[in-house]
């Protein structure tokens, strides 16, 4: 009986030490991964579903690869089957599409039983991901403040304006400027603060400036997301 079961299996001149070895590599693989998604993801697309896909899917690449090693006719069917199976799943995020590539290659390399490939790839893999979350990599922060004011002097005076703001920041940009119905100047400036604990102090001189009036400031956002 047990030969009958594994007949066809031994056509394929595998061994089913082999096969367990390789289900189980691409499974602690896809286990890493989704771990690894699970510690980094950040965003609103966070899904339990996809974590799932990522433990799955090796293991699946992992059995499709082992099953069309032997058979040329099998490989075709099994792609004429898997044409019939659409897949509409669209990612939120882009570099998911980052993960679903991993575990991917992950399955194929244990399917195909290059062991050391997939545990050092994936080892790799997780540790630029893990590299890339924690320094924040990507992430511009070239403006930490905002502050918006009315000046109700020449505009030739702006520059004494200037220099007050140069004393507190690094970079100080005028993103906005427009007459108000008032007649005086609506400023809107971009700020990068020498010490960001001082935007008190910073506040308070523009608000006992002569001729600066309505000052209000708003924290800028990492320009990571858009």
């Amino acid at each position: 009986m047990m030969d009958l079961f594994l007949r066809g299996d031994y056509t394929a001149v595998l061994d089913y030490k082999i096969v367990f070895l390789a289900l189980l590599v691409s499974f602690v693989c896809g286990q890493m991964v989704a771990w690894t998604y699970m510690i980094t993801h950040t965003g609103l697309s966070y899904s339990r579903s996809f974590v799932n896909s990522l433990v799955v899917m090796p293991v699946i690449v992992c059995l499709v690869l082992m099953v069309l090693s032997s058979s040329l006719v099998t490989a075709f069917g099994l792609l004429g089957v898997l044409s019939i199976v659409r897949f509409r799943n669209v990612l939120r995020d882009s570099f998911d599409t980052t993960f679903i590539l991993t575990v991917v290659v992950l399955g194929a390399a244990c399917g195909t039983q290059k062991f050391a490939s997939a545990v050092i790839g994936c080892g790799v893999v997780s540790a630029l991901t893990v590299y890339l979350w924690y320094t924040s990599f990507g992430t511009r922060h070239r403006y930490g403040l905002i502050v918006n004011l009315s000046w109700s002097r020449e505009p030739a005076e702006i520059p004494e304006l200037d220099r007050l703001l140069k004393r507190h920041t690094r970079k100080a940009l005028c993103a906005n400027r427009r007459t108000g119905s008032d007649g005086g100047t609506e400023l809107s400036y971009r700020l990068l603060l020498r010490d960001p604990a001082k935007v008190d102090l910073l506040m308070s001189e523009l608000k006992s400036t002569d001729g600066i009036s309505r000052v209000s400031s708003v924290t800028a956002e990492d320009e990571s997301e858009f």
